[in-house]
């Protein structure tokens, strides 16, 4: 049985529609990153240091600017031109731009602000967006407030805007990552839920690491955590609110197993697997009422649920033919399609936000993957490759995904890499120690 056919504890456990970004000038029009067949260079764009008012720390406006342009550069789909670069240099906000210094270094995009602080400390920060060779400003100039102490929400919400006007896409740099912390040799390793920023900034504990807890979820607003935890010496489903860090668990029967939570689109209802008899099959549970439906029913194993963003169906994992594979059914349970048809074992699916692609884990030929596929199986495009990928989840925007990679050998840790729909663009992201199971928040 493939380590992936259930969360740790239970186991022995494509082309995409777009494809690279290409930063492109319309002869009549706007400035925009098109999304194109092939590896072109990415988008040069330059961020000189915000001007500080008189009541603001010079060192709060550079962070905001370094920031902003380490969101944009780790995409892949920019590039930064360094300050020693500059020919102009930005003092007032308000001052016309020198479109011709910055033609003169090859930025396509120019991104200029301006941070002051009030009396009462308050952090209000100012920005605009410029086509370089149109001369024009991309939207209007917007700002944002917020506590000095806040600066880096600020500055993902500006990279945000920033983003999205340049690529027409959505963000997701406002967001934040739960996952599990790991700390300890391999075989004893101690596990505690934690939370992020998503770039591995701002860790903070939400449980202590007395008992082992598993496969945090995000509810749709953010605001919740479902994950699995063997408090009780049994696995059962807690459902954590994030503001508070109170928790209660999910109701369950004596002698079953409840594991691989996750909520359904409207927030109130969570489907999850439930093992009792060394039978494993998929429930729903309405989170506030404690009712339960049986969805599936077979001798096989079925596991790791997740919705569509419209809640009509589900899609799972099952060894119903003697391999892992991926099935749809309808939300209601009944009939369902299997949709992987490739060598190998899947598992792990995570249906994208924009509908269009579901995430996965593959075996094969001892290698493990992270794959997307179309909806229908069609499209099978695989994006890694190593010793132990698994645990696929999407960014807000349904282009980048995150995931769990295991090193090997008797000192192998976990910890969590990103990367693009594409393929391109694997990045590591650091979270001071071993991680795994990562859930990304929706934008906050």
């Amino acid at each position: 049985m493939a380590r992936f056919l259930a969360p740790r504890f239970l186991a022995v456990l494509a082309l995409c529609a777009s494809a690279v970004a290409a930063p492109v000038q319309a002869q009549n029009g706007p400035l925009r990153l098109e999304i194109t067949e092939g590896v072109i260079e990415p988008l040069p764009f330059a961020v000189p240091g915000f001007v500080p008012g008189s009541g603001t720390s010079g060192q709060v406006a550079q962070d905001i600017t370094n920031l902003i342009a380490a969101d944009l550069s780790g995409t892949g789909l920019f590039r930064e031109i360094p300050a020693s670069a500059h020919i102009s240099r930005v003092t007032s906000f308000s001052s016309p731009v020198q479109f011709a210094d910055w033609k003169a270094v090859n930025a396509q995009a120019l991104v200029t602000g301006a941070v002051d602080t009030d009396a009462s400390g308050r952090l209000t920060v100012q920005f605009r967006v410029w086509d370089v060779y149109s001369g024009q400003e991309l939207g209007t100039g917007q700002q944002f407030a917020g506590t000095e102490a806040g600066w880096r929400r600020i500055a993902h919400k500006i990279a945000d805007q920033v983003y999205s006007r340049i690529t027409g896409e959505g963000a997701y740099f406002d967001s934040r990552v739960v996952f599990v912390s790991e700390t300890g040799p391999k075989d004893q390793r101690a596990k505690r839920l934690a939370i992020m920023d998503y770039d591995g900034a701002n860790v903070s504990y939400l449980t202590d690491s007395a008992s082992l807890v598993l496969a945090p979820r995000f509810s749709p607003t953010g605001d919740r955590i479902l994950y699995t935890s063997y408090e009780s010496g049994f696995p059962r489903i807690y459902v954590l609110d994030v503001a508070s860090v109170n928790r209660r668990s999910l109701p369950s029967q004596d002698g079953t197993m409840s594991f691989a939570p996750r909520f359904a689109p409207n927030g109130q209802t969570v489907v999850y697997s439930v093992e009792s008899g060394g039978n494993t099959d998929i429930y729903t549970m309405d989170i506030n009422s404690g009712a339960s439906q049986r969805l599936t029913s077979a001798p096989s194993i079925e596991t790791a649920p997740s919705y569509s963003p419209d809640g009509s169906r589900i899609v799972f994992e099952s060894d119903r033919t003697g391999r892992n594979q991926l099935y749809v059914m309808s939300a209601s349970g009944g009939e369902a399609q299997r949709i992987s048809n490739g060598e190998g074992n899947y598992g792990t699916p995570v249906w994208s936000p924009r509908g269009d692609l579901i995430a996965f884990t593959k075996q094969s030929k001892s290698r493990f993957h992270i794959g997307v596929m179309r909806t229908d199986g069609s499209e099978e495009r695989l994006l890694t490759a190593s010793f132990l990928d698994e645990g696929p989840t999407w960014a807000p925007n349904g282009r980048v995904i995150m995931f769990t990679r295991e090193t090997q050998g008797a000192s192998g840790q976990a910890g969590l890499y990103s990367v693009d729909i594409t393929g391109r663009n694997l990045r590591a992201v650091t979270t001071g120690g071993g991680a795994s199971d990562p859930s990304w928040s929706p934008l906050q």
